[in-house]
């Protein structure tokens, strides 16, 4: 008999992630703020939709979450908490706060359900394709019984510490895209004021020391200035101010994470903010 796993929270993230839990023989219930949404994936995947996380999450072995952010994430994982068995696993896929991940875990614990936090790294493509990397934290024994359902939808997924680790984990990869994509729509807007072809000069520098994932997969687009795709700039904003909060918490130094913010905040104000992160080269 499969196990049961409801998956609550179906945006551009968490509609195909569920869709792969299904596809792997996975009982799957969903609910989605717009019931709508949940319909819909019914429809092409099969299933069940619940009115409400607790309807949802009740009888499920795992829970797995991918919401907005802190204050969707309390809303929801309380009431999935509730409607919960002992002994079950909720996994949460919402990029938040470390603070949020480890009050989560303590009111889990109370009820004798298992926690893990689990942000996701790789867009869009990443999760239609299956391919996430899954940022985990939380207690071991936990992990490893939710590990295979993560792999459904994950080619990476890694315990990186206690509750909380997985959302500080996925801040320090937000600080690195940052200042990748500051630096690579620079290296661009350089190239064509030195009157190169940057699609060429890409070919070349992409085959050496400055080769990287943006580069790969946003440099093309980017000269192109096509930025209907990938991950928005409202959403790395708010992951951006997760990361900067828990900065002066813990005294880290980011002044080039800090500065992006703020390039961002300018394409924000020329109407970018769906547009895809690698729109920072608009201000250039």
């Amino acid at each position: 008999m499969s196990a049961k796993v409801a998956f609550l929270g179906l945006g551009v993230m968490g509609f195909p992630m569920a869709g792969h839990l299904k596809a792997k023989g996975y009982d799957v219930t969903v609910y989605n703020r717009t019931a709508a949404k949940a319909q819909e994936w019914v429809a092409k995947h099969g299933g069940r939709s619940a009115a409400t996380p607790g309807e949802a999450a009740a009888g499920a072995d795992f829970v797995a979450m991918c919401v907005g952010n802190d204050r969707d994430l309390a809303e929801v994982s309380s009431a999935a908490l509730a409607g919960m068995k002992k002994g079950a696993v909720l996994i949460d896929h919402t990029t938040a706060s470390a603070d949020a991940a480890r009050r989560i875990f303590v009111d889990a614990r109370a009820r004798g359900i298992d926690f893990i936090d689990a942000p996701v790294s790789g867009g869009q493509a990443g999760a239609e394709n299956g391919k996430l990397t899954i940022m985990c934290g939380g207690e071991a024994a936990a992990f490893e019984r939710a590990r295979p359902v993560m792999e459904s939808y994950g080619r990476a997924v890694t315990l990186l510490g206690a509750a909380g680790a997985g959302q500080l984990t996925k801040m320090v990869n937000q600080i690195c895209i940052a200042g990748l994509v500051q630096g690579l729509a620079e290296g661009i807007a350089f190239a064509e004021k030195a009157g190169l072809d940057p699609l060429a000069v890409l070919d070349v520098i992409s085959k050496g020391a400055a080769q990287s994932w943006q580069m790969e997969n946003r440099g093309k687009t980017m000269a192109g200035r096509k930025f209907d795709f990938g991950f928005a700039v409202d959403w790395m904003r708010k992951d951006l101010a997760i990361v900067l909060d828990e900065a002066r918490r813990n005294g880290a130094r980011v002044p080039v994470t800090a500065l992006v913010d703020q390039f961002y905040g300018d394409v924000q104000t020329a109407g970018g903010n769906r547009w895809d992160t690698s729109s920072l080269i608009t201000r250039l």
